[in-house]
């Protein structure tokens, strides 16, 4: 298991892509899964640096860790910030036009639909919410 901790902020939200991108290429990963791991970090990590902490910053833990049979990477994001699951909320209905669907909720859809597993908890002060991909 590897972790960095980081201020959650839009700017680092590249610096926490690579840092899980090489963990991924140790395991050749295949691009397809990178990509969609990829395109999850921007959404979770982006929302907790949006708005965990709003107006302030505060730092955000993310945890990569490998799990054999069948081989798989769980990813945790973790913060001190305001209390939210992003689970909760409704899918949108992406059988309605853009126009007619409500603001919000698309990103945290898409990352429950391209990975394996999504949680979430709040525990001792903390949002922890967890991504499984199938390697």
């Amino acid at each position: 298991m590897n972790e960095m901790t980081i201020d959650a902020t839009v700017e680092n939200i590249i610096k926490v892509t690579s840092f899980v991108e090489q963990e991924l290429e140790a395991l050749d990963c295949p691009m397809k899964a990178q990509m969609q791991i990829a395109v999850a970090i921007d959404e979770l990590f982006g929302n907790i640096a949006h708005y965990a902490y709003n107006p302030d910053v505060g730092p955000a833990t993310v945890r990569v860790e490998v799990i054999e049979n069948p081989l798989a990477v769980v990813i945790t994001f973790i913060d001190n910030g305001v209390q939210y699951d992003p689970l909760a909320r409704n899918d949108p209905d992406t059988a309605l036009s853009a126009e007619e669907r409500e603001i919000g909720g698309l990103g945290i859809y898409m990352v429950k639909k391209s990975m394996d597993e999504i949680t979430y908890v709040y525990q001792d002060g903390q949002n922890i919410l967890r991504i499984k991909k199938n390697i």
